[in-house]
């Protein structure tokens, strides 16, 4: 069960803005204004801010790395906390992380004191804080492997509470704070890492074995690890640059679709009509009676190819699963891409698509 404590110190929040403007503080470069913004330095300050906006009823948008994040083109009625936390806390192979912090100075900090565990998520935007809430993964490593505990602001309870890992129901790119997105706001994350010598963690992602010439499983050098990885996704836009617009993205717009038995047969029936018969779509049990296949293929397959679009957003040229903001886009843009996109897909595989971004003030379920 959660571990609880009372909070009674308040501070004023260290900036606070009117009409501020919401676009620079995201990924996508997109999205209107907030009545108020506050940015906060200390977890007391993030309590402070949240208490203040449920005391008063005013709507709250919490936001850290805005990696993860759609805001439309009105902006946001209320307050927009902006959490710039601050603290690394390694101790042996437990690690401790506020919310703010930057999480590839994170991942490259723990590679360089030579410990493995989350070496393959190097190069993933956004803040510590957002990696419990969608259960952040790629290339074969995901945060829910490492995170012992994560402690919140609780806005039921109004109290600090520390989950361990069984009670935040981590699931793909899920989990219990992204099931109740108005109940916690992470203040600091805790991990278990491993020290292997300078050894990365066994290999599960088979690209990442190829691109290094050893085998899944194998393990080689941290270091080594996560600079392929880095090449990987820069490879494919994912890789923050502010000179390519490939990556004026929200990374992956899509999640891989998981589908049980009979929705799995009646799309790879789909797939062998509209492709031919020995067509085998990509498939990755999950070890519960379902699969996972892979969203980008749908994307590809049902025409949507790199690049595609002719307004100011477009998919990547790089890779097909990140949607772009080629500059001067709007959200209404990029949503218009999206629904195009699911609405492509559905009619060609029966699949439904579903967007990992958070949204705000916009829904993608309009086509």
């Amino acid at each position: 069960m959660p571990r609880s404590r009372g909070v009674d110190r308040t501070l004023v929040p260290v900036q606070e803005l009117h009409d501020a403007p919401l676009a620079p503080l995201t990924t996508f470069r997109l999205g209107g204004p907030a009545d108020r913004l506050l940015t906060a330095t200390t977890d007391a300050e993030v309590i402070a801010a949240v208490r203040e906006a449920d005391d008063s009823g005013t709507p709250l948008l919490v936001i850290g790395g805005g990696s993860n994040l759609v805001i439309g083109d009105k902006g946001f009625d209320g307050t927009a906390l902006r959490i710039a936390t601050k603290g690394f806390e390694l101790s042996g192979t437990a690690l401790e992380l506020a919310a703010g912090e930057v999480w590839t100075d994170a991942v490259a900090r723990t590679v360089a004191a030579g410990l493995a565990g989350i070496e393959c998520l190097a190069g993933i935007p956004g803040s510590a804080g957002a990696t419990p809430i969608q259960n952040v993964g790629a290339y074969g490593q995901e945060v829910s492997s490492v995170i012992t505990e994560v402690v919140a602001y609780d806005r039921r309870t109004r109290e600090t509470v520390t989950l361990p890992n069984d009670a935040c129901a981590f699931s793909y790119r899920h989990s219990r704070f992204k099931a109740e997105p108005d109940r916690f706001v992470v203040l600091r994350v805790r991990f278990a890492l491993e020290d292997a010598g300078g050894q990365s963690a066994p290999l599960r992602y088979p690209e990442t074995a190829r691109a290094m010439g050893v085998e899944q499983g194998d393990r080689v050098p941290a270091a080594s690890a996560s600079e392929t990885v880095l090449r990987l996704r820069a490879g494919k836009g994912m890789v923050l640059d502010p000179e390519d617009h490939d990556t004026w993205s929200a990374g992956s717009f899509f999640t891989n679709p998981i589908l049980d038995e009979a929705e799995h047969a009646a799309f790879v029936a789909r797939a062998g009509e509209r492709l031919g018969a020995d067509i085998r779509p990509p498939a990755f049990p999950t070890g519960d009676g379902r699969v996972k296949t892979s969203a980008a293929w749908l994307i590809d397959k049902a025409g949507f190819t790199k690049g595609y679009g002719t307004g100011p957003a477009r998919i990547s040229t790089k890779h097909t699963l990140a949607l772009t903001n080629r500059g001067g886009a709007t959200t209404e843009d990029l949503l218009a891409l999206a629904r195009e996109v699911v609405a492509g897909v559905h009619e060609a595989f029966g699949v439904t698509l579903v967007n990992e971004p958070v949204t705000v003030g916009v829904s993608l379920q309009a086509y």
